[in-house]
């Protein structure tokens, strides 16, 4: 059932993009402006945010009539959100690569022959980005359903944007500040604002909202919500230190090179003492970062239990969450979907557990 709505969700969103060329003439301003955002929204990816929009949705949903198709379309929404906030991310980390190909702003660096490539790329990329959060509204009106629920999911949908955009500010201001004044707590904050809430908490919440659940189950979704986006975001993090380019699609050194303030640089931060501490943040904070330098800081985070206690905390998350899945008045079909999409994606920090031989 997840690949068929997968593919429904693929064919929902291709169709969406059709349309918009249709009603708003992107490509009449220059052809550039509507290829590069369709391929950009098109490139394969989990769509793991629609997926659980709908499974929610199908889940609550209390008429036994034929469920429109409306609702894979309207599920492309949170799908569009989260191709806005890559676009927008991929500008302010400086990305070269996102889902194994050019980053928005890359394409869009040869729009034009320009003296500042760099520039102009961030630029077009800034508009386009704005574009496709638009067209996320957009898709989201057209669910079928009732007027007070869709207005109650629409702002939640419209919360989620701006907590998002929020952690997007934290985010880059810890970015300039020293390690010394990031704690654990706001990185923590930083992944609930970042990714849990849009990635988990809002697909769940939305699709109950729409359907019609009951105020604590739609709580109790956002709970689970955002235990999962923090346990991903961990898992992520991870992965961005201890993966392959090949796997994650991007450059092996980005979150380094980036100076990234997350749980294993905290917790790092935390346990070291004398000349590894000194040899840790003489690493850290070198401007120009090499292969070298991530193998050294691999070997810190491993000896120090960064990794260790990064897994851990993706544990204690899950099974959080799992206890609160358990006590859903949601169908018990999708209830298991939905579990088995959600714990599915954790199968990488077992196998890089299992790789480096710490616990998990």
């Amino acid at each position: 059932m997840l690949r068929t709505i997968k593919h429904q969700i693929d064919k929902s969103l291709a169709r969406f993009l059709d349309k918009i060329k249709l009603n708003y003439r992107l490509h009449l301003v220059d052809p550039i402006l509507y290829n590069s955002i369709r391929e950009f929204c098109l490139r394969d990816g989990k769509r793991i945010r629609p997926i659980l929009l709908a499974l929610s949705y199908k889940g609550y949903r209390k008429s036994s009539a034929p469920m429109s198709p409306s609702i894979y379309y309207a599920s492309t929404c949170i799908e569009l959100l989260h191709n806005f906030m890559l676009i927008h991310d991929d500008i302010i980390d400086q990305s070269d690569l996102r889902r194994g190909k050019p980053t928005l702003h890359r394409l869009l660096e040869k729009a034009a022959k320009t003296n500042d490539k760099d520039r102009l790329g961030r630029d077009l990329s800034l508009v386009a980005g704005d574009i496709v959060y638009a067209l996320a509204i957009d898709a989201f009106l057209s669910i079928n359903e009732e007027h007070y629920r869709k207005e109650e999911a629409l702002k939640y949908f419209i919360q989620t944007a701006v907590f998002t955009a929020m952690g997007e500010f934290a985010d880059t201001l810890d970015g300039v500040k020293g390690i010394q004044k990031i704690t654990e707590e706001a990185v923590f904050l930083n992944y609930t604002l970042k990714t849990a809430r849009y990635t988990f908490d809002c697909p769940l919440v939305v699709g109950a909202i729409l359907a019609g659940a009951d105020k604590k189950d739609t709580q109790a979704l956002s709970k689970l919500g955002l235990l999962i986006g923090q346990a991903f975001q961990i898992q992520d993090d991870v992965i961005g230190i201890f993966d392959s380019e090949k796997n994650i699609g991007k450059s092996i050194l980005s979150d380094l090179a980036e100076s990234k303030k997350t749980l294993l640089v905290c917790h790092a931060y935390r346990v070291l003492k004398g000349k590894n501490k000194k040899k840790f943040l003489e690493t850290f904070s070198k401007s120009k970062k090499t292969y070298a330098d991530l193998v050294a800081v691999r070997k810190i985070f491993i000896q120090a239990g960064s990794l260790n206690y990064s897994l851990e905390q993706i544990t204690v998350r899950l099974k959080q969450a799992e206890k609160l899945m358990k006590n859903l008045k949601m169908k018990p079909q999708y209830k298991k979907l939905i579990q088995e999409c959600l714990f599915k994606l954790f199968q990488h920090s077992e196998i890089l557990a299992r790789q480096y031989q710490v616990s998990s």
